[in-house]
């Protein structure tokens, strides 16, 4: 049963794509890709589709992590893996569909990953909390320029893995870092989606503006209670971030509707130029009525 994985920048239709896929084949179950998905109670701000919308599909790696555990590539790349396993022993297709670079990633190309230790990772990110996120950045310059240069300034949790690494194996962080191989794991066919700049752009305001009115405030102040602060990466997410910044400034945080639309919308652009960099990538148009029967045409060519 080869797979399919649904893949592209945030807002492209991916989730709609992977069920009409779903319900057009014998049998399939879909496995997502999507890090923030992976917490229980990030729904909102994830734009996790509510069970009721599923459509009667299995969905794999959806409320796996309470808020206050880390999410981490190797974890999803071993869990994802047994579930594709799982899925094609029951002679079902596995459905791929996220748009996590570096889970999907690791999952299609079996990524190894350096060691870790955790008391150099609580080191470092007792660091990152002593000094901030911008002066552990300039850190990381003066001992790996080429890892600060492709690292964002403001991403404290990949500038402490970084830093991990370099002290670890004593080489530049670019050293360990995994490539994308000849062919992906599976045979799988990976299918992106994307739309016009101005057309993306326009939806992901009218999403973030949707996630405002839905109550993504209030799932934040929800979480909060449940240790939405302790956790290292779920706090991190794209909405609550900013929600927890207007919150702790003393705003009802509505004032972080603005920020976390420029915030998803420079994501989508990092997302972008890491899967184009993919040259097994099948593009497709998002909101085209033929996709699903172009991608099972497809599928079926090599299957």
């Amino acid at each position: 049963m080869r797979p399919i994985a649904v893949i592209g920048p945030t807002g492209s239709g991916k989730s709609a794509l992977a069920l009409d896929l779903a319900e057009r084949l014998p049998a399939a179950e879909i496995i997502n890709a999507d890090a923030m998905q992976l917490y229980r109670g990030m729904d909102i701000g994830t734009a996790k589709l509510p069970v009721a919308e599923r459509r009667g599909i299995t969905h794999h790696q959806l409320d796996v992590l309470e808020v206050t555990e880390t999410a981490t590539v190797a974890r999803y790349q071993r869990d994802a893996v047994t579930d594709v396993a799982a899925v094609t022993a029951r002679g079902a297709v596995p459905i791929i569909v996220g748009g996590s670079m570096l889970y999907l990633q690791s999952l299609l190309d079996d990524w190894q990953f350096p060691a870790t230790d955790p008391a150099v990772r609580a080191r470092w990110e007792a660091r990152l909390a002593d000094v901030g996120v911008a002066a552990l950045h300039r850190e990381l310059a003066a001992v790996d320029p080429a890892a600060a240069a492709t690292i964002l300034a403001t991403d404290g949790r990949r500038i402490v893995r970084a830093l991990e690494v370099i002290e670890l194996t004593g080489q530049p962080f670019a050293a360990s870092a995994p490539v994308i191989g000849a062919a992906p794991r599976w045979n799988t066919l990976i299918i992106g989606l994307d739309a016009d700049t101005a057309a993306l752009d326009a939806r992901l305001r009218a999403r973030t503006e949707t996630m405002f009115a839905d109550g993504l405030v209030e799932e934040v102040r929800a979480l909060l209670d449940r240790g939405l602060r302790d956790g290292v990466t779920a706090s991190r997410a794209l909405g609550y971030a900013q929600v927890i910044a207007e919150l702790d400034a003393g705003g009802d945080g509505s004032a972080a509707l603005e920020p976390t639309f420029v915030g998803t919308r420079r994501y989508v652009r990092r997302q972008r130029s890491w899967f184009r960099r993919d040259p097994r990538v099948h593009w497709l148009r998002s909101a085209d009525p033929g996709n699903p029967d172009a991608v099972l045409r497809r599928w079926s060519d090599v299957s």
